[in-house]
């Protein structure tokens, strides 16, 4: 275990000789109680892939370039449609949120109609020329017309000094990501809409849905993971993203279209091939990640570095944590395996280990009058888990837009107290499941 003061955490399994001394750095505990500060996320770079062993780095170093080829291109064709149309500046798409937008749980027949087929149209002007979707987009409203952009304002609402979310020069946010259940759920919906209409009506949305799926398989890290934002865009958005269930997003669609279920009878045996490819180096990048805590197994984290699979942060009040509600979606992933190994069996059997050491009863995150979100005590209540985790300690941790790091919850801005989730249920559902897939295993 990696030792430092005040804040630590254990190196996960990581690419052979690859290591990266990554902690908070530390305060002493005066009086405002802060023990600690949030690091920023090292993108990925030529120089930090120099770092690795020699084997390692033709395939880093060709995947930064093609990253870097495929923003030149996505831009090159929106200054040259915009150019040909004589707009000056790119036209702001309508906002919204884009997984809302887009219905996936409809009656079946429903997705033949003259209305799923003029949302299809509207999704599949949107698709960015790497193939992808940005996010909080309004995809129910209308087509894209030429010189707009792909994506809308996802800039920090409320950005700092030095902030982690700031936007790269010239502002080409989000154009192409896995956030916010984005290009997944577009995927799904053409899906849907391939296989309930006809052949001829439908080829539009198949070479969409085509496209979409190698924007997946571009996407996609040497060693199984895949960043937030594709092509990268630097910071946190390059890490290895669990948070907001990205990367299991993209593993179920995947072992939905390796197999050909539910809606996904129509993709080509070839492709179902580069799927399940796809799909058990994602398993592998998974249990790799798994942090290691004094030698045992615990949960992962939000970001795990693209080269290292250490914890990394994300925004400024996101900080390399054991967390809670992206580690059961994983867990839950992990026991929907129709065969699962030793490996998967052993992983699973040590999150469940690490929820039920940190779960929190008695106690609730409600709103207090006067006060606003509070974590109060409510005998009989929960359990619930807090959403980060000190590594090494199993202690809640909560952050803050100025990167400081807290022990307490209601030491923290008024603000983020109150316009965040900070516990969860989520892993008693994962916990429940756990018992029945214990059971299974044992029969």
């Amino acid at each position: 275990m990696n030792h430092c003061a005040g804040f630590c955490f254990s190196r996960g399994r990581s690419l052979p000789g690859i290591v990266l001394a990554l902690a908070f750095s530390f305060s002493p505990r005066l009086s405002a109680a802060v023990i600690g500060t949030n690091p920023p996320a090292p993108p990925l770079t030529r120089q930090r892939i120099a770092t690795l062993p020699a084997a390692q780095q033709a395939v880093w170093t060709e995947y930064l370039k093609r990253s870097e080829r495929q923003r030149q291109a996505d831009q090159s064709f929106l200054r040259v449609e915009m150019r040909n149309h004589g707009i000056k500046i790119p036209v702001a798409p309508p906002s919204g949120n884009s997984a809302r937008s887009i219905p996936l749980n409809y009656p079946q027949p429903w997705y033949g109609s003259n209305e799923a087929i003029r949302l299809a149209g509207i999704i599949v002007s949107f698709q960015t020329p790497a193939g992808g979707w940005s996010k909080n987009l309004n995809l129910a409203k209308q087509a894209r017309a030429p010189g707009e952009s792909f994506a809308p304002d996802n800039d920090s609402r409320l950005p700092g000094k030095k902030d982690f979310d700031s936007p790269p020069a010239g502002h080409w946010d989000y154009v192409g990501t896995f956030d916010n259940n984005a290009t997944v759920t577009e995927l799904r919906f053409l899906a849907k809409v391939i296989a309930a209409g006809g052949t001829n009506q439908v080829k539009p949305f198949v070479t969409s849905f085509e496209r979409g799926l190698d924007y997946i398989f571009a996407a996609q890290y040497p060693n199984g993971g895949w960043p937030q934002v594709w092509p990268l865009q630097g910071g946190y958005h390059d890490a290895i993203t669990y948070n907001d269930d990205a990367m299991i997003n993209i593993l179920n669609l995947l072992r939905e279209v390796a197999t050909g279920t539910n809606d996904f009878a129509f993709v080509p045996e070839k492709t179902r091939r580069l799927a399940a490819a796809s799909l058990q180096r994602g398993f592998a990048c998974v249990l790799a990640c798994q942090i290691i805590e004094d030698g045992h197994a615990t949960v992962w984290c939000q970001q795990h570095d693209a080269l290292t699979l250490q914890p990394v942060s994300a925004r400024n009040y996101e900080m390399p944590s054991e967390v809670s509600s992206e580690s059961a979606k994983i867990m839950m992933f992990l026991m929907a395996q129709p065969h699962p190994g030793p490996e998967i069996i052993k992983s699973v059997n040590a999150a469940a280990v690490w929820f039920e050491k940190t779960r929190i009863s008695d106690m609730a995150f409600k709103v207090v009058p006067g006060a606003g979100h509070r974590l109060v005590s409510a005998p009989g209540h929960g359990p619930i888990w807090a959403r980060y985790y000190q590594i090494g300690a199993d202690r809640p941790i909560f952050g803050d837009r100025d990167k400081t790091i807290h022990d307490h919850l209601n030491e923290i801005s008024d603000e983020r107290r109150n316009g965040y989730a900070w516990f969860t249920a989520a892993p008693q559902t994962a916990l429940d499941r756990y018992a029945g897939w214990k059971q299974h295993l044992s029969e």
